[in-house]
């Protein structure tokens, strides 16, 4: 009896024995297995967090290039039609140069232009309404009355003589061309008296006629007569029409 309550008592030492190293392995395994998980977590964390990481990171750098490159679109359209508007600019007063300079103003010109209430320089042709054909007869023609009507007359008073003859060939209340305009009745005494077939033109004069052809304008446009107050005869335009200005002995009037 004795013997197998020893044997007993071994028996469950060996059992609580067994229970206790089983709980110890199970327990150590189930470390082990958990060591295991919390080691690799931070490795397949750090795997999958960088590229999202990255990814979060280039979405500003992408956004910002982004929209650089749209603000910079417009802003270089915009650069490129300023930079051709000044190229069409400089090519335009280039043009205008080369055709002042091909221009000599010093030679009366073949053609003159006009509006209807104005005379035109030729560098306006663009704008005119109709244009008239000068032949040389009648460019002398317009140098004679010129000389006749201010040979003593200061050079604005030339050009402004001038002005007159070339406003009533441009009005439709005049004749249509330089020669009748010049020999229209009663209208400049040098050609009742003959001094126009006697006067030559000196270089004052062609010169002031070819400044006035040109666009020169010492009165306005809608002035169409003068008169020297101390010589003339007839002042009934001196007291119906309005005076618009005096050179030398020259009143003029529109």
């Amino acid at each position: 009896m004795d013997l197998f309550k020893q044997n007993r008592y071994v028996a469950l030492l060996i059992g609580a024995i067994l229970v206790c190293v089983g709980s110890i392995c199970l327990l150590w395994r189930t470390a082990g297995i958990e060591e295991q998980g919390i080691m690799s977590m931070p490795r397949l964390g750090a795997e999958s967090t960088i590229p999202m990481l990255q990814a979060q990171s280039l979405r500003p750098f992408e956004a910002s290039i982004s929209v650089i490159q749209r603000n910079k679109m417009p802003h270089t359209a915009m650069v490129g039609h300023e930079f051709k508007q000044e190229l069409e600019k400089s090519k335009l007063v280039k043009e205008q140069s080369v055709s002042a300079a091909k221009l000599d103003k010093t030679i009366p010109p073949k053609q003159i232009f006009f509006t209807r209430t104005a005379l035109l320089s030729p560098e306006d042709e663009s704008k005119s309404t109709w244009k008239y054909a000068l032949s040389e007869e009648e460019l002398l023609l317009l140098q004679k009355i010129v000389m006749a009507e201010a040979e003593g007359e200061p050079y604005e008073g030339k050009v402004a003589v001038a002005n007159v003859v070339l406003n009533r060939l441009r009005s439709a209340n005049y004749p249509n061309t330089i020669t009748e305009v010049v020999y229209q009745k009663y209208q400049f005494s040098p050609v009742r008296n003959g001094r126009l077939k006697r006067v030559k033109p000196n270089k004052d004069t062609v010169r002031a006629v070819t400044e006035a052809l040109y666009g020169r304008k010492e009165v306005s446009d809608d002035t169409y007569y003068f008169l020297s107050i101390k010589l003339a005869s007839d002042l009934t335009v001196a007291r119906t029409q309005k005076k618009i200005k005096q050179i030398g002995n020259h009143t003029f009037y529109k």
